[in-house]
């Protein structure tokens, strides 16, 4: 019985080492590489981003590794976050990105902020920046970007549910998701949204995806409790609540994925419906 506790925890301390050590800097040509960092975990990831790191912490971050790369007073910083599942690195990622950045054929998707280079790809969300304005030193954080992007494994495309939402007024690049508390409720959670303006009106689109359709009604029937509906007065899935955070909430689910729609007022249903219906057809 020993021998299995001592071989368990030899295990454990291993494996934490591996996961650890699989991230392989990358050189950089004519630049010198530092190496000095720790690699972060939940327990220190205050020490390197302080008060940014509740964010990291909520979309499951497991580590961090991080570089810089010197040539003469020019430096390229690297950072490499990983989080546990593809999902939880794109959340981190949209939280960071604006419509507005250039966006690039990098991992599953990445942007260019003038000197900051940002991509998600699998489980990685990686952060390069300078400080450089000088064309050659831009450039070779370019080429750090492709690389890593090439050497770190994983999905090189958006998350799956992000296609079920409608084209038509969806804003370009604005689509992100959220772990906890989606709308300030604790009992909505793991949610995508996107956003839309269509003529005057402007709406989030929140779209769940449950591991059952028992687990869906489940949480459908909490909310509505919440707002002091009886869940079992409408047999189409398809409710509008007064929510005491948000105002005028339209609700509707199919099977295992839950629709909420926050922003239009209770007599724009026919709109909600249109966008409701086309998500859970």
């Amino acid at each position: 019985m020993k021998n299995k506790i001592f071989a368990g925890i030899i295990f454990v301390i291993f494996s934490g080492i591996s996961s650890a050590q699989d991230i392989v800097i990358p050189d950089l040509n004519g630049f010198k590489k530092i190496t000095k960092y720790p690699v972060y975990v939940p327990e220190n990831l205050w020490d390197f981003i302080n008060g940014a790191a509740d964010a990291y912490l909520a979309l499951g971050f497991v580590d961090l590794h991080v570089a810089e790369y010197k040539k003469g007073k020019d430096v390229i910083k690297l950072e490499i976050y990983r989080h546990s599942d593809h999902t939880m690195a794109f959340g981190i990622y949209a939280s960071e990105r604006s419509p507005s950045y250039r966006f690039l054929n990098l991992g599953a998707q990445g942007y260019d902020a003038g000197g900051a280079i940002n991509f998600f790809k699998g489980n990685f969300y990686v952060k390069i920046r300078t400080y450089s304005r000088k064309a050659k030193t831009l450039h070779a954080a370019e080429s750090l970007a492709i690389r890593v992007a090439d050497m770190l494994v994983g999905e090189t495309e958006m998350p799956v549910l992000l296609s079920q939402f409608p084209d038509d007024g969806k804003k370009l690049n604005e689509e992100t998701y959220i772990n906890e508390s989606v709308l300030g409720h604790q009992f909505l959670n793991k949610a995508f949204k996107a956003v839309y303006e269509v003529g005057t009106d402007n709406f989030s689109i929140f779209l769940m995806k449950f591991s059952s359709p028992q687990a869906t009604y489940k949480t459908a029937e909490t909310y509505l409790k919440s707002a002091g509906i009886d869940g079992t007065e409408s047999d189409t899935g398809k409710f509008v609540l007064n929510d005491g955070y948000n105002g005028t909430v339209f609700l509707s689910w199919k099977e295992d994925r839950m629709v909420l729609i926050s922003g239009l007022a209770k007599d724009q249903a026919e709109i909600a419906d249109k966008y409701t219906s086309e998500i859970l057809k």
